[in-house]
């Protein structure tokens, strides 16, 4: 067998239903094992419960989608989403001042979770190669320590029990995967696993946007000040299909989430500054406050173990997830896929292929995990479990370095074109440290320091907003 035969996707969210479509490229059938019934319109559903939140699709990430499915990054914009460039349709208020509207490097789509969700997914099923068993829970893997080849289910309808086979299992079940549980079942030895948990929570409304406000006024993020010692508070207002704006409040462990309406826009007047608050005290809320509070990062590391099974994968929230602040976890989720996809390419008929194809998707999300780690380490009340020595070891030093460059970043065009590059996982991290970066660092101009949001006179009437509005910043003084 060079390529499976069938594959069993556990798991019908993003992540796996990318998976899904990447596994029915190589195999000859592909089932996937999903708790929910899936909404056959863009619609939430309980097995996604950050799907209320902001979400944003990085240009990278939606490449890859491209690829993947052409011609849907054009189909969702048809339909509604928002396509916003980075920097020239964003205001944004950094750790380090406002950031200078520069020419567009990147963008990143926005729209609803379950907008996106049911898009990708319509069109993936209607290959007609993905089967999706739904109502359906997952109960064991079946097999032994050297190889997996299926899975035991039950219908939560019905509570059958019922043993699937399959050349390939992917688990992509999410933040909620019992993957450590089966494989400690199997006699495997724990996978390692680092935790960095900033306590990050988000409360979400979404807003009638006033007319042309979704197309002619930037998205908007006030971003916290880790330097100040106190936990951090976030504001974005960002642009959705239908004409609306969602807006989601955020905070590290400590600073007090609004969960009622009442407490929405008084928290709203707590960010450094209050233009996300002036913006939403004239707008209509559409719904009530959503509230989460999953937000830890954490990663397995399975590629590590000395004996990984044939036959199983991780992807997605059940391998890396992320602080949903920083927007890469469906990015991240694309560029798993496409390595899967690669090396499923190559066969999986050889011993350690499984290990081989583990190894390729744990390298496609390092980039992001050590991104939003990285930043999380930085918040007071921060709790971290991990063994990672760039988490570990030389945080002072590793904290200038970041401050430096955010502190460039919103100046200099060309250091925030490859701080943007980076950002959007269309550049590796490793090209902060090239000698390139590091000359443009102390060579390019950097333009005089913002004192108020770089909003036009016709952006500012469009939201009846005034300039004298806009001035001050809370936080440490430059």
């Amino acid at each position: 067998m060079t390529t499976p035969k069938h594959g069993i996707v556990l798991g019908g969210g993003w992540a796996g239903m990318l998976a899904a479509h990447v596994l029915a490229r190589h195999a000859e059938t592909v089932t996937v094992i999903e708790r929910d019934v899936l909404p056959d319109a863009p619609r939430h559903r309980k097995g996604s419960p950050q799907g209320r939140h902001v979400h944003v699709l990085w240009s990278s990430g939606a490449r890859l989608i491209d690829g993947l499915l052409p011609g849907m990054v054009e189909r969702l914009l048809k339909a509604g989403a928002r396509k916003v460039n980075f920097h020239q349709d964003l205001v944004t208020l950094t750790s380090h001042g406002w950031q200078h509207r520069f020419p567009p490097r990147q963008y990143a789509l926005m729209c609803t979770r379950p907008f996106l969700d049911w898009h990708v997914r319509d069109q993936i099923l209607a290959g007609g190669r993905v089967t999706v068993r739904q109502r359906t829970e997952i109960l064991d893997l079946v097999g032994d320590g050297t190889r997996i080849s299926g899975v035991r289910v039950r219908d939560m309808d019905s509570g059958d029990t019922q043993t699937l086979g399959a050349d390939l299992v992917v688990d992509a079940s999410g933040r909620g995967s019992r993957l450590r549980h089966w494989l400690s079942a199997l006699d495997l030895p724990p996978v390692e696993e680092d935790v960095v948990d900033a306590g990050i929570a988000y409360s979400t409304r979404i807003y009638q946007a006033p007319p042309g406000a979704t197309e002619g006024f930037p998205a908007i993020n006030v971003a916290a000040d880790h330097r100040v010692r106190e936990p951090g508070r976030f504001g974005v207002v960002y642009p959705q299909e239908d004409g609306t704006w969602m807006v989601t409040l955020s905070c590290t462990r400590g600073a007090g989430l609004p969960t009622t309406e009442e407490e929405f826009l008084p928290y709203a007047r707590t960010l450094r500054h209050p233009l996300v608050a002036d913006l939403i005290s004239g707008a209509e809320p559409l719904t009530p406050v959503a509230v989460s509070r999953v937000g830890a990062n954490r990663r397995l590391y399975p590629e590590r173990l000395e004996r990984w099974p044939e036959g199983l994968v991780v992807v997605g929230d059940a391998l890396a997830a992320f602080n949903p602040i920083y927007g890469h976890g469906m990015s991240a989720a694309a560029r798993a896929a496409t390595a899967l996809d690669e090396q499923l390419a190559l066969g999986v008929d050889e011993a350690g292929s499984a290990r081989r194809v583990q190894r390729a998707i744990s390298a496609s999300v390092d980039d992001p995990w050590i991104m939003a780690a990285s930043k999380d380490v930085e918040y007071v009340g921060c709790r971290m479990n991990a063994k990672d020595p760039r988490l570990t070891g030389g945080a002072t030093a590793r904290q200038r370095f970041s401050d430096l460059i955010a502190d460039r970043a919103i100046r200099s065009s060309a250091v925030c074109d490859v701080v943007t590059d980076v950002i959007s996982l269309t550049a590796p991290q490793s090209e902060l440290a090239s000698n390139r970066f590091l000359s443009l660092m102390h060579q390019d101009r950097m333009l005089p320091e913002l004192t108020a949001p770089p909003l036009t006179p016709d952006e500012l009437s469009l939201v009846k907003l005034s300039p004298s509005s806009l001035a001050g910043v809370k936080g440490v003084p430059r």
